[in-house]
């Protein structure tokens, strides 16, 4: 029996039109193995409603679009026998990238149906679901930031960084991980399910969706005529090997703060206060990876 496909499409998620994209499934899916059904979510929250109210009617759900737009999805059938599947369309699709997913929309199309499906790891914070990666200090305030620019894509949320990383504070954090405390002065914090935060900058290179750890990365202050060292060592995946990032593992991650400010769950961001709790839900999330995916 063919298969029942869901298709939820962001059509602004990572500044890219999206008009084409039916055309693109209906050309490029498999039709002897699925039958598809395409809709466009409209604003924010709305694909996770579109996902939850599409639960029991459809075999697979899929996101199209960025790390956002799959949070939105997985948000709603994590924890479920539902799997997710992904094409890329956002403006780092971190997760796509470490789950082997192809970057070009017609291979990812047909990895639906050739590639295979795993059980992955997701997280929450303050009970709220994160499959790829959240943080606090400098990234969620850029998240921030860029949440209010007109334009999306990968060379606004660099100009955004550029512009703000000169008058940004470090901050002192409180850890507790997994009952062990830690006291750090940041410039900001990650924690990691999967080892990038997408276009191939990754902050933990070792990290994995199956281990039942969150890789928790503690940006140290470094002087600013290193942020581009900095940037050149994720995409080479060495930035645990410098002195200005420690990288801690654990399951149950509480971090206290001086004052609220911005977090960011899977680049979208949110205020929180003072006081914010993480823990990982092992083996929730069943999701399609492409062929090249390697459990790490």
């Amino acid at each position: 029996m063919k298969r029942r496909a869901l298709f939820i499409i962001n059509p602004i998620s990572g500044g890219k039109k999206k008009e084409g994209v039916p055309e693109l499934i209906n050309k490029h899916l498999d039709a002897d193995a699925f039958t598809a059904v395409i809709v466009f979510s409209d604003g924010i929250a709305h694909a996770r409603q579109i996902a939850k109210e599409a639960l029991n009617k459809f075999d697979l759900i899929v996101a199209v679009g960025g790390d956002g737009t799959v949070n939105e999805v997985a948000s709603a059938i994590v924890g479920t026998d539902t799997p997710l599947g992904i094409i890329p369309f956002g403006s780092g699709n971190g997760l796509s990238r470490f789950l082997g997913i192809p970057m070009n929309a017609k291979q990812a199309i047909k990895t639906l149906s050739t590639g295979h499906t795993i059980l992955i790891d997701s997280a929450k914070m303050n009970g709220k679901p994160f499959f790829n990666m959240a943080g606090m200090g400098f990234d969620a305030h850029i998240s921030e930031v860029f949440s209010h620019t007109r334009k999306r894509g990968f060379f606004t949320y660099l100009k955004s960084s550029i512009q703000e990383i000169a008058k940004y504070k470090p901050q002192t954090y409180r850890l507790e991980i997994d009952g062990k405390p830690f006291n750090r002065e940041a410039f900001m914090l990650s924690f990691a399910n999967s080892s990038q935060y997408g276009n191939n900058a990754h902050i933990a290179p070792n990290a994995s969706v199956q281990d039942g750890l969150l890789d928790i990365c503690v940006i140290k202050p470094f002087p600013l005529w290193r942020f581009f060292e900095m940037g050149m060592r994720m995409i080479t995946k060495t930035s645990d090997k410098t002195k200005y990032v420690e990288i801690l593992r654990g399951k149950k991650i509480s971090i206290k703060r001086n004052s609220p400010g911005p977090v960011h769950l899977d680049g979208e961001p949110q205020i929180t206060g003072t006081e914010n709790f993480i823990e990982v839900v092992p083996d929730s999330l069943r999701v399609i990876v492409g062929n090249g995916y390697k459990k790490s």
